[in-house]
């Protein structure tokens, strides 16, 4: 039997999108339906994990199988179910709000398990869903209608978290820059273990343009710099700037005033992150900010697998067990 080829339309859900007319989450949700085909998985082989916030409604709006779950809980329902359901691709929807406030946790430990699963961390800087208040990527000093003096928080990077937590799949995409970001949700999806694509995505109600100097064509050039594995890192309009590294510190240097030996070569698959750190610690304006994929290490084992061994042994060892006698033995009493 010949199976029929899918096209981005077949993953599209028979839901209206109820986002706010210039979301960037319709960017998003478009390259990822772009995407899926090209995986080659079923369908019926795909879950979409989302927790509470504007990027929570995703799970509706593709015609896979899909979960809304609680407020900063999606990596830990994926967690259970890739671990008993290996043979499915899980995707974990999540904001900035969801995964690293009330979600915090949860992400770190994902990402340090390794489990196979995808995540990707819509970062508006904002609370939308809620309407307006300031998250825990919000800059310094931004007025919020919770932060009606300027917050005082200094903002968590998602990706230098990510980093710490030895994720093995980092990366970070831009949700105007619609062919680099397919791009990298394919990349997620080939990764063997936990991938994480931060995505800056623009909320036009509540934090407009407040990453325009990223998002803009005509201001991208200037202020972000694509990393490519292997390859010297080159910005600017002209291709004119470059990134080098002097000492223990990263500085932007006139590619005319040095040799091309002189530039840092990116290095995404190197298993010691101090390097990938510093890329990530790298913030408009002082610095371009990196684009693509900080880190991409194989080999890894991951928290399913290894989960799943250990219920094979444990069957082979000591037989495939029964649940009622699980419950009625050891430490057991009868109540008068």
């Amino acid at each position: 039997m010949t199976l029929p080829v899918l096209k981005a339309a077949d993953f599209a859900s028979d839901q209206d999108v109820r986002w706010c007319p210039g979301c960037g989450d319709y960017s998003i949700l478009a390259q990822m339906k772009k995407v899926l085909p090209d995986l080659g998985v079923p369908r019926e082989k795909i879950v979409f994990i989302s927790g509470i916030g504007c990027s929570s409604r995703f799970p509706y709006y593709m015609n896979t199988y899909g979960m809304h779950s609680i407020h900063g809980r999606a990596p830990t329902f994926a967690t259970g179910l890739k671990s008993t359901r290996p043979d499915l691709m899980v995707w974990v929807i999540t904001g900035d709000g969801d995964a690293l406030s009330i979600g915090g946790n949860h992400f770190i430990h994902a990402l340090r398990r390794n489990i196979d699963v995808n995540i990707v961390l819509f970062n508006n800087r904002i609370y939308g869903l809620t309407k307006g208040q300031y998250s825990p990527t919000s800059s310094e000093g931004q007025i919020t209608k919770s932060t009606p003096m300027g917050s005082i928080d200094h903002p968590l990077n998602p990706l230098s978290l990510a980093l710490a937590a030895e994720g093995t799949f980092v990366a970070r995409s831009i949700d105007a820059h619609v062919k680099h970001l397919g791009e990298m949700l394919k990349r997620a999806a080939e990764h063997k273990g936990t991938s994480l694509v931060e995505v800056y995505q623009n909320c036009n109600v509540f934090n407009d343009g407040a990453m325009a100097y990223a998002q803009e064509k005509k201001q991208r050039a200037e202020n972000v710099v694509e990393l490519e594995h292997g390859k010297p890192l080159i910005f600017g309009t002209n291709s004119d700037k470059g990134v080098r590294l002097v000492g223990n510190r990263l500085e932007v240097v006139n590619v005319a005033d040095v040799a091309v030996d002189d530039l840092l070569i990116h290095d995404e698959k190197e298993p010691n992150p101090a390097i990938q750190m510093m890329l990530a610690r790298m913030r408009y304006p002082e610095m371009p900010e990196p684009i693509g994929v900080l880190r991409s290490v194989e080999g890894v084992a991951t928290y399913n697998d290894q989960i799943n061994e250990q219920v094979q042994r444990a069957k082979e060892t000591k037989g495939p067990g029964d649940l009622q006698e699980l419950f009625t033995r050891g430490d057991t009493w009868e109540v008068a």
